[in-house]
């Protein structure tokens, strides 16, 4: 693709929230007009952050930030906030706009197309599914129409239908576009290039090239450092013996021991900084609370159809070692049902009392924000162990320092890593899993799905994620969208 002149630029920008943990670290590059690039890193690696430093939200400490003039961001955002909730479909687009927009109607019909989503200009935004729910936010960004689009994990909660349509849009989208996802397949479509940030040197190192030739660059680039490096470490180690050996002998050999320490210490300066890939988290175990008695009895369901509630008869057991998979499309109401489940409302799918539950809300509103990453493992655990909370809070890369952190000062993706670690602790009898993959490094997708794929409890599943769910072995299916 053509693309024009430079529309923003990064100038040795340095940013922190603790002058201790710096996030940014003299970040330069620069992005031209109608470039789409992808903001790539691991998890608390700093691309949110970006992202807040782009609206204005967040300032740098040090550095600038330079955009051409008259240029105007739209961002879609992970999640809804509570006070778009109350709001109706008319009232959240007007609200994307200082100025009364007299022709809104037509604009909101336009994005929705987009979208690929219909929903009655009256109807509250809490009444949404989740999927519905990032329709609107990406449409809300659209809308806009702004000279440089902010994605933030736009295919959270979107069947692959919405994926698709999504992806088709981007391609023919004729701005600067800036996505942050961990759907490498998704990327792989439609970009041109990467910012790669480096969450052990804080640093963001520029791309070009499709998603998956970046991700084979880096790799390349940490065996080529490694193999240098390993050269250098001998050659060093060989002068250190050497240096030892005369520094015995005196008179010219000590001499030349001085000379050649010089020498050393000037070749350990010049190794190179390795640059250490995204770390992933080691293979681990669910173990299930025995429960030898039904743990879900479903003989209806509440469906949406036609923004509609209908009841519907099913019959259905979940027992321990049996596994559900919920499916549907967005709005039919599959999360409505996890969580009506979960807490007794859904008179048609009776969750025994006796039974301990492990639910993953796919916006992590079942996390208490308030408390620290260590009070909620503890509280899941029988027996309080305080060494088993840091070595389990370690292994899913939340370390000493992460916890001690407030759960609301985490990034998504490690919210999502702390529900798992909630789990290993917890040892429920059902897992209620509702979009486990959102927000989660596709790094460790594999490793998740093998540990689902091994617990022994009851298990139902709601993911659009179809490379996660063929991972693992599924008894039965409950399509909402053919009942």
């Amino acid at each position: 693709m053509d693309h024009g002149d430079v529309i923003l630029r990064f100038q040795d920008v340095s940013f922190h929230y603790d002058h201790n943990k710096p996030i940014l670290k003299g970040a330069s590059f620069s992005i031209r007009e109608n470039a789409k690039l992808t903001i790539m890193g691991q998890n608390g690696a700093g691309k949110s952050t970006i992202f807040k430093l782009l609206t204005k939200e967040m300032k740098p400490q040090e550095g600038e930030l330079h955009m051409k003039k008259g240029t105007t961001i739209g961002i879609a955002r992970q999640v809804m906030t509570h006070a778009d909730m109350e709001k109706t479909v008319r009232e959240f687009f007007e609200s994307a706009f200082a100025d009364t927009k007299y022709d809104i109607e037509r604009d909101i019909a336009r994005v929705l197309e987009v979208v690929h989503l219909v929903a009655p200009l009256t109807k509250k935004i809490s009444e949404f599914s989740g999927g519905q729910k990032a329709r609107l936010l990406l449409a809300f960004a659209i809308i806009q129409e702004p000279d440089i689009l902010l994605l933030d994990e736009p295919t959270n909660n979107l069947d692959r239908q919405g994926i698709d349509h999504l992806t088709g849009f981007l391609v023919m989208y004729e701005k600067t576009c800036i996505v942050i996802s961990h759907d490498a397949a998704f990327l792989n479509s439609f970009t041109h290039g990467v910012l790669h940030l480096d969450a052990h040197t804080h640093t963001v190192e520029q791309y070009v090239g499709d998603y998956f030739d970046v991700v084979e660059q880096i790799a390349s680039q940490i065996e080529r450092e490694q193999r240098q490096n390993a050269r250098m470490e001998k050659d060093i180690q060989d002068q250190k013996d050497k240096i030892n050996f005369f520094s015995h002998k005196g008179g010219k050999m000590r001499k030349l021991a001085s000379k050649m320490r010089a020498g050393v210490e000037e070749a350990e300066e010049n190794k190179v900084e390795v640059r250490r890939d995204d770390k992933t988290i080691p293979p681990f175990t669910i173990d299930a609370t025995p429960f030898p008695k039904p743990l879900v009895q479903i003989s209806s369901v509440t469906v949406i159809k036609g923004h509609k509630p209908m009841k519907k008869k099913v019959t259905l057991t979940v027992r321990r070692r049996h596994r559900v998979l919920v499916t549907g499309p967005n709005g039919i109401g599959k999360s409505s049902l996890l969580e009506a489940m979960v807490n007794g409302t859904e008179k048609g799918a009776v969750l025994d009392t006796d039974a301990v539950v492990g639910y993953y809300r796919q916006d992590f509103s079942g996390l208490p924000m308030d408390k620290t990453v260590y009070e909620i493992l503890e509280e899941a655990m029988e027996k309080p162990d305080k060494q088993a909370v840091f070595a389990t809070a370690a292994r899913f890369l939340l370390p000493g320092d992460k916890v001690q952190s407030k759960a609301v000062a985490l990034s998504e993706g490690q919210k999502g890593l702390l529900c798992f670690a909630r789990f290993m602790l917890q040892k429920p009898s059902l897992l209620i899993l509702d979009e486990p993959t959102n927000h989660i490094n596709f790094r460790h997708i594999p490793v998740i799905a093998e540990a689902l794929n091994e617990y022994e409890g009851g298990m139902i599943l709601v993911s659009h994620d179809q490379e996660f769910v063929d991972k693992i072995t599924m008894d039965e299916e409950l399509n909402l969208g053919a009942l």
